[in-house]
């Protein structure tokens, strides 16, 4: 007979010995850890809810609510960043039981604002939202509220709740600095224009700053509209004014820079002998082209398990660390070389 505490909830113990087994075990298929089988852990978790077990009084709150959804937005999935983020998310959640919605903001704070109104009145377990700037009204919002909330993608020192992602400004500054390492000093950017993605300003400035360091002049900016598309690189990169005599082209996405090096070629540039392309994220693409693109990796689907295991952490009464930075790894293409 399945145990439950006084009250009419079952404690983790009772859900360990109608499961036949361990108090760890419980905690990690409740969380959606690696460690439990596919079948054991879809068991523990059908016996959790069938017995009601939250370990604490505020998950216990929850039983009240569309316990096991969650609310996920993201700027775009028009590009292969946030697809992965999402994926790395959706699997770890569907194992530890978890449904999910998704809607895209297109970068519009009041978008994501109207969306997490909407969404808050469905009473999910947990909202995720994309980067750490929203609506003033928004993270007022969820600062009262009793939902759980996850930002990826960026970081703060201040979240609203949790938060795991990347320093951008770090980013930025690290990709450039090894491309001014190789000699360049008349970058170019291509990319959103500013105030779009704030994200994408971040990284920007640590461009600028790197180049600074070095005492290089400023790093004109080309914005773009159209997304992170191969078109939009190709479009930004006509755009430069080339009788300044750029030496290196920094751009949004890989996708940006693959358009940009076609454009490139078009016009009869040697790349890298005449100009640089650089790229970001460390897409798929690069790893297949002839001359792959010099970039920075993002860990886009390790910010959605280790966003997705926070989260599910949070909502079982564990503590996970409010802030988790992850790392960026450089790689150095063939689409730039020491000048």
């Amino acid at each position: 007979m399945r145990r439950r505490k006084s009250g009419g909830a079952a404690d983790i113990r009772a859900v360990a010995e109608a499961a036949g087994v361990s108090l760890m075990t419980v905690s990690r298929a409740m969380r959606g850890v690696d460690g439990v089988s596919a079948t054991t852990r879809q068991r523990i978790v059908r016996l959790a809810q069938e017995m009601g077990y939250f370990p604490n009084s505020a998950a216990r709150a929850l039983a009240v609510t569309n316990s096991t959804l969650v609310g996920i937005s993201l700027p775009t999935l028009l590009n292969d960043v946030f697809a992965d983020v999402l994926s790395g998310m959706r699997r770890t959640f569907e194992r530890a039981g978890y449904s999910s919605v998704m809607d895209t903001s297109d970068y519009d704070l009041d978008r994501e604002m109207s969306w997490a109104e909407r969404t808050l009145a469905w009473r999910p377990a947990a909202l995720i939202l994309t980067g750490v700037h929203h609506a003033p009204a928004l993270r007022t919002r969820l600062l009262a509220g009793r939902t759980p909330v996850l930002e990826i993608w960026d970081v703060t020192d201040d979240p609203i709740d949790i938060c795991v992602g990347i320093d951008h400004l770090q980013a930025g500054i690290t990709l450039a600095r090894h491309v001014a390492s190789l000699g360049y000093r008349r970058p170019v950017y291509v990319g959103a224009p500013e105030g779009v993605d704030p994200r994408a300003d971040q990284r920007f400035a640590g461009i600028v700053q790197a180049f600074r360091d070095v005492g290089a002049g400023g790093v004109r900016r080309v914005a773009v509209t159209g997304g992170n598309s191969f078109v939009a690189g190709a479009e930004g990169f006509a755009r430069i004014d080339r009788s300044d005599a750029p030496d290196a082209v920094f751009f949004l996405t890989d996708n940006m820079a693959f358009g940009g090096l076609m454009a490139a070629e078009a016009a009869g540039l040697d790349v890298p002998g005449t100009i640089g392309i650089v790229g970001f994220n460390g897409l798929d693409l690069t790893t297949v082209m002839p001359r792959p693109i010099t970039t920075l990796k993002t860990p886009r689907r390790q910010i959605g398990e280790i966003g997705a295991q926070n989260l599910l952490a949070r909502l079982n009464g564990l503590a996970p660390d409010p802030v988790m930075r992850l790392d960026c790894v450089l790689r150095p293409g063939a689409t730039t070389r020491t000048q």
